[in-house]
Formats: structure tokens, C-alpha cells, sequence
């Protein structure tokens, strides 16, 4: 007697939604049980493994998502129906307040899951795994050196760099070197003031900013992520009015200088 009931639990009392389409992939009229209709054992619904939720997707047989997600709540069936229910709860992260959902699968003529709905839609939400935590982008270094204390007036070659330009060069070397796994790239921009012809100012910034390269390579930073630009007197830092040259020449100082940028690798 008790397998007889057993097997009518199993298999008899059909859909609930209307004219379940063979496929499964969906119905003429979605009807959704009463949530206080669940079975005795399933009163109140359940709280379901989030990732097990996660982990259903259509072709599974009804074995597997019993495994994944339990049986139905309600006496629609199990092994004789196309359509399952369920009451799931779950608890906002945030503030512990708990929302509950109903859950309905569709299955086709082979009663493997095809359709997959939710009451309210947006609870649909809890399937969807996490967005990924963002990474924080890592912002580029930028070093600057005046060009005065790196070179010998109006020179530009590495037998040209002073002996603090040297120390200054030793230092940034150093630093490069101990993130060395991590740099990307390195631009090396040389500039000018806005004395002298533009054709001038170029080629000055261009060698002064290859010298610089070229010294870093040779301390041991790596020439393949290392880039050199000259880009004369553009993007000016300061701005001088016209007076006698030694003063002007002092003011524009800031503008005569080699910017090392340095794009590293997002840590993950």
C-alpha cells in the first residue's frame, strides 16, 4: 500500500501550468501554485545552495537537478510531469532581510529541463553568478628630471650627464628595477623651453631623451618595454613673460626637463 502511495506521489497529478509546449520551452498560460500549498516537509520553501542554483541549465534530467536543487514542493509529481515548483528563500547579504521567489522548470516530451522561470522575474537575479570584483587600474609614475641638472649646458649625449644627473639617473634605475615584473612600459619624454628654433628644440629633446633611455637600458632595465620622444618646447609647464634672457632663462627652467612614465600591470 505504502509503495502504491509512493508511486501516485510520484507521478500523478500533472502540470499546472496549461498545454506545456513539447519542447518545454514554454506554455499557453504560466499558473503558479500557492506558496502555502507546498508540501508538509517543503512548508515555509527552502533556502537553496546558491552555486548549486547557478549550476542548472537546460538538458538536465530530473535526477540531476533533485541532486542540484532537492525535488518539487508541490504534489504536481515527479517522475510523470513536465513542470516543477518551488518556493526558495534568500537572505539579502546586506541587510538579512529575506525575499522569497518561486521557481517553476519546464521540461520537454524527453523530461529533460528546457524552460526556466521565475515569480517575481527579478529573481532571476540570484542565478546570475557575482559581477567580478573590480580591479583597481593601476595609475601610471611619472618622474620628472630637469634636464639642468641632468646635462651639461645645451648637450645631450651620456658622456654630457652630470655627476648628479647621474645619481638622480642611479636612483630611478634602481627603483625600476625592483618593479621590473610588473612594468609594462616606460616613455621617456624629453622637452625644451621656447628659446631657440623649433627644429632645434625637436632634435635636443629627442637625443636628450634617447641618452636617458639608453642609461636606463644600461642599467639593467629591459630595452623592450623602454620607448623614447622628443617632443621640444610642447606642452610647456610654465609660462614666462619676455624680460632680460639670464632671467628668462631661469624661468623657464620648468619647462626644460625629461618626464620617465612608467604603465605597470593591473594587480589581480
Amino acid at each position: 500500500m505504502a509503495v502504491a502511495l509512493l508511486a501516485l506521489g510520484l507521478s500523478a497529478c500533472g502540470n499546472v501550468s496549461r498545454n506545456v509546449a513539447e519542447d518545454g520551452s514554454n506554455a499557453q498560460e504560466l499558473v503558479w501554485p500557492k506558496p502555502d500549498d507546498v508540501t508538509p516537509m517543503h512548508r515555509g520553501g527552502t533556502f537553496p545552495e546558491i552555486d548549486h542554483l547557478r549550476e542548472l541549465h537546460a538538458g538536465l534530467n530530473k535526477q540531476q537537478i533533485s541532486q542540484l536543487i532537492g525535488w518539487p514542493h508541490f504534489e504536481e509529481g515527479i517522475w510523470g510531469v513536465r513542470e516543477w515548483n518551488y518556493v526558495f528563500n534568500f537572505r539579502d547579504a546586506g541587510s538579512g532581510q529575506v525575499t522569497v521567489c518561486q521557481f517553476k522548470i519546464l521540461f520537454d516530451h524527453d523530461k529533460l529541463a528546457r524552460g526556466f522561470y521565475w515569480k517575481p522575474e527579478d529573481c532571476a537575479r540570484y542565478m546570475n553568478p557575482p559581477p567580478p570584483a573590480p580591479v583597481a587600474k593601476a595609475e601610471p609614475q611619472e618622474t620628472t628630471l630637469s634636464t639642468d641638472a641632468l646635462f651639461a649646458f645645451d648637450r645631450y649625449s651620456l658622456k654630457d650627464i652630470t655627476d648628479g644627473g647621474r645619481a638622480q639617473l642611479d636612483a630611478l634605475a634602481a627603483r625600476l628595477l625592483d618593479e621590473k615584473d610588473r612594468i609594462a612600459h616606460i616613455s621617456v619624454v624629453g622637452y625644451t623651453d621656447r628659446l631657440g628654433s623649433d627644429d632645434y628644440n625637436q632634435v635636443l629633446s629627442q637625443r636628450r631623451a634617447d641618452t636617458v633611455a639608453q642609461y636606463l637600458v644600461a642599467k639593467g632595465v629591459p630595452q623592450d618595454v623602454i620607448g623614447a620622444e622628443g617632443r621640444g618646447k610642447a606642452e610647456p609647464v610654465v609660462q614666462c613673460a619676455d624680460q632680460a634672457r639670464s632671467k628668462l632663462i631661469a624661468c623657464l627652467a620648468p619647462n626644460r626637463r625629461v618626464v620617465v612614465r612608467v604603465d605597470t600591470h593591473d594587480r589581480g
